[in-house]
């Protein structure tokens, strides 16, 4: 078995723990979201709120501790691993896709002309910048003042979304903005959130009374939390849909969806906090909406002629390749009307995924993808819509494999 098709499992895989650990992360924030916004504080004694709820054909009795309850339980749900699983998979993606595919979907050199190994220490680097930064403005006066702090830091996100634009290329852009607001998310809580309350539990266990401002600060960085999430799953996902990443505007498309992800926010938090339904919500995110898909088309009012893909040495191998003639026909009498910058099949508006394979140069550097979907697999064409043969699918194997092996 060759690398590409066990490469190709492993992100499989990767994507697949990362789509799982999400949910059960998303999930449980939602909920305790939703539980603490709901809380009855109108009761007697000690908790802060309680809540009766009915699930699975049994009854939930839940109280809340704004600090800490007087005594430590014995028994203690730590809700964390769903987070650090969340992004720890979704690192072992990144760098299964965009760094070891560099070449192909992290650097696009009419962006900037970056070698593989410049490009992944970029990546790098500036999802951990992106937490240092943060984290000091959190901790600084700013954190006081939680309304201009979030201000100051949509700021920065607009910034960012359009500074990995003038690096990366788009697909990668969106990408990595979600990756660092993932970072910074699960950041909070493993650096901030979970050891505050550690050292409640400490305090408890000793007899001291907690500190108050332990809860204060994490009752901050959950805030962030709540807000972010959202737009890191609009931004994640785009990835699959070029009208968001390859568009001239994907910067100022990134940087709407985080005003999405607070009028959204804001309608569920109101709702669950029993203070009325502001459907004016409704109206602000159809209209941020409206305007992404306006800018999503923009580019597409202008007529110039695309440019031309840039190869690397290894992609440069596969169209000096013997049998590249014939794998290229096949490409455009089969592929071309769908993955074209002009596409020309009914129903589409974009070539899919953002894959062009209307030049030699473009088909050339789409190699591996071209051998996992029509000569791996029978993925592509769809349906088998342009009837490509047994015949043409081993002729595009045969061609990946020589290459691949080093013969020519």
């Amino acid at each position: 078995m060759d690398a590409t098709i066990l490469l190709h499992w492993a992100e499989f895989a990767a994507r697949w723990l990362h789509v799982i650990t999400a949910i059960a992360w998303i999930g449980s924030s939602f909920y305790f979201i939703a539980l603490d916004l709901g809380l009855n504080r109108n009761i007697p004694g000690p908790a802060d709120g309680e809540e009766w709820q009915v699930h699975g054909g049994g009854f939930y009795h839940i109280q809340k501790y704004m600090v800490a309850p007087a005594a430590m339980p014995e028994h203690l749900t730590w809700f964390k691993w769903e987070s650090y699983a969340t992004w720890l998979s979704g690192v072992a993606l990144l760098g299964l896709l965009y760094w070891v595919g560099a070449d192909m979907y992290l650097i696009d050199w009419r962006v900037m002309d970056l070698a593989p190994w410049q490009a992944i220490v970029i990546s790098a680097l500036s999802l951990v910048l992106g937490w240092v930064a943060y984290d000091l403005l959190c901790k600084s006066s700013l954190g006081e003042r939680p309304t201009v702090l979030m201000g100051l830091l949509f700021v920065i996100l607009v910034a960012l979304a359009w500074g990995y634009t003038q690096v990366f290329s788009g697909r990668a852009a969106l990408l990595h903005l979600g990756a660092l607001t993932a970072t910074i998310m699960t950041a909070n809580v493993a650096m901030i959130i979970i050891p505050n309350q550690k050292i409640v539990v400490a305090d408890l266990k000793a007899g001291r009374t907690p500190d108050p401002k332990y809860g204060k600060i994490a009752k901050l960085r959950s805030t962030h939390n709540n807000y972010l999430t959202l737009p890191v799953i609009f931004l994640m996902l785009s990835n699959h849909y070029p009208l968001a990443f390859a568009s001239d505007w994907n910067w100022l498309i990134a940087s709407l969806v985080f005003l999405m992800g607070v009028t959204i926010r804001h309608f569920f938090n109101t709702m669950h906090a029993r203070r009325g339904m502001p459907w004016w919500t409704w109206g602000a995110t159809a209209l941020i909406f409206a305007v992404i898909v306006w800018l999503s088309v923009l580019p597409l009012s202008r007529d110039e002629p695309p440019q031309e893909a840039r190869l690397s040495p290894v992609q440069e191998r596969f169209a000096a390749h013997a049998r590249f003639t014939d794998v290229a026909d096949l490409v455009y009498a089969n592929c071309a009307s769908c993955h074209a910058a002009e596409v020309s099949m009914p129903g589409l508006a974009a070539a899919p995924g953002g894959v062009m394979l209307d030049s030699d140069a473009r088909i050339a550097a789409q190699a591996p993808a071209i051998y996992l979907q029509a000569g791996a697999s029978h993925a592509m064409p769809p349906g088998n819509f342009a009837f490509l043969t047994e015949e043409d699918r081993a002729l595009i194997r045969r061609w990946y494999r020589e290459v691949t092996q080093g013969a020519l």
